[in-house]
């Protein structure tokens, strides 16, 4: 059970209206300054938010022996790997907690010290991510990795060389991990089938400005040619483009509008279409993109999730909230995580109608179709939610549920809210700021 810290009551019901700020994207944030570990030199990364899984990153780091200290600007922070070194087993286990971004360590780790340990790896809960292949593609630069009872300890008897490596499936995960590897391995690495999300791109940016040399194909190939050494760098992170999207959501489902400062229009392109087919209205300036819902009914869609440039997986469960509230049936065809329907069992103990089915319900056959996964979902709206007890499931899900509360008529009460913050940054300020009524379980206002 989660304490009453952990409790939030939403009062459901009203527009949220305002405005907000996006920072730096947690899925590029947290990898740029892993990259830094990579360098002989400190780096400087601005546009920093402040969420759960950079203040894993940092507190890994700084176990490691890098210095890790807050910039001239907020949102800066400097790293200096000058004095890199071993760190305490159970320090990094601690410090991990249940996040899966110390994986991304091996590579950097076996380059700096020749040895890396990972602990077992925790994340959300929203379908298989094995790690099993993140540790086979150490094995093909040439890493020696012993499974022991607290984790998974990695050697490097002689410098890590490039290799070649197809992914199964684009996975963003495996992508990162080979940069990170490949950059300081002896010769080129070719890696086919690789994800190629913005994140991806900025992450290039980075390793690029620290000396690396990385051609990126239009067939999903990437080439790294390994260097000797690499340098600092000087980076703003590109905007979160997935908590954007959220908040585009919000003012969706509550017929509201919101201003959302930060986010860029050319990596939320696929969003946008979507967006407005289902009805909601935006409007783009050189600052941000205003959100709003028009009045009127909004339209039922048919949507198939992605990988870039598709519809991103983590756009849709915050949709979806909305598409409750459209006149007709909305299909929805999640692709890149079997499990990531599980979530709508609560949307319609709040009154919504959503069946889920096992048959691929989009455009394409999809590799879950066969696999007795509950990956389809059949919306049928408009229906009126009522407000319930909401336990949050994973980060999206998490706050998907925060947006159906806004919407529902009544009370809520949202368990593990906690979870959101490893990826919404001042989430309850902004709430606030929005005018949603919000407040902890003590009756504070929050």
């Amino acid at each position: 059970m989660t304490g009453t810290d952990d409790v939030l009551l939403v009062h459901g019901g009203t527009p949220l209206e305002g405005e907000i700020r996006v920072r730096g994207a947690k899925n590029l944030v947290p990898k740029a300054m892993v990259a830094a570990l990579l360098g002989s030199e400190p780096s400087r990364l601005r546009n920093v938010p402040d969420i759960r899984d950079v203040r894993v990153v940092r507190g890994l780091l700084q176990l490691h022996g890098v210095t890790v200290r807050p910039g001239d600007e907020p949102g800066e922070l400097v790293m200096d790997p000058t004095h890199v070194e071993s760190a305490n087993v159970a320090d990094i286990d601690a410090h991990a907690g249940s996040s899966r971004i110390p994986i991304l360590f091996c590579g950097p780790l076996l380059h700096r010290l020749g040895h890396a340990f990972i602990p077992g790896l925790g994340g959300c809960d929203i379908g298989g991510r094995p790690i099993d292949f993140h540790f086979e593609v150490l094995r093909q630069f040439g890493a020696k990795i012993e499974k022991r009872a607290d984790g998974q300890y990695l050697e490097a008897p002689r410098r890590l060389r490039g290799t070649k490596i197809r992914l199964p499936y684009p996975s963003v995960g495996a992508t990162e991990q080979v940069l990170l590897t490949a950059v300081l391995a002896e010769g080129v690495t070719e890696l086919s089938n690789a994800a190629v999300e913005p994140e991806i791109e900025d992450l290039i940016c980075v390793l690029q400005k620290m000396g690396a040399i990385i051609a990126m194909d239009t067939d999903r190939t990437i080439r790294i040619t390994g260097v000797d050494k690499l340098g600092g760098y000087a980076h703003r992170a590109l905007p979160d483009r997935l908590e954007a999207a959220s908040w585009a959501s919000a003012a969706l489902a509550t017929e509201g509008n919101i201003y959302v400062r930060g986010a860029q229009q050319r990596s939320m392109m696929t969003f946008l279409n979507t967006y407005r087919k289902v009805g909601g209205a935006f409007e783009i300036d050189d600052e941000g993109i205003r959100f709003w819902h028009p009045g009127g009914s909004l339209n039922a869609i048919a949507l198939e999730t992605d990988v870039h440039p598709g519809f991103q997986t983590d756009w849709q469960q915050p949709l979806v909230v909305a598409l409750t509230q459209a006149s007709g049936l909305s299909i929805v065809h999640e692709t890149v995580y079997e499990s990531r329907l599980g979530f709508t069992s609560a949307l319609n103990q709040m009154g919504a109608h959503i069946q889920l089915y096992r048959e691929c319900l989009g455009g394409s056959d999809c590799r879950f179709g066969q696999r007795n996964f509950l990956h389809s979902a059949v919306v049928s709206g408009p229906t009126r939610l009522q407000g319930a007890d909401l336990v949050i499931p994973d980060l999206r899900g998490g706050f998907s549920y925060l947006i159906a509360a806004l919407a529902a008529q009544g009370t809520s009460r949202v368990h593990g809210i906690d979870l959101i913050n490893r990826g919404y940054e001042n989430f309850m300020q902004k709430l606030v700021e929005l005018g949603a009524k919000v407040e902890l379980p003590n009756a504070r206002t929050v």
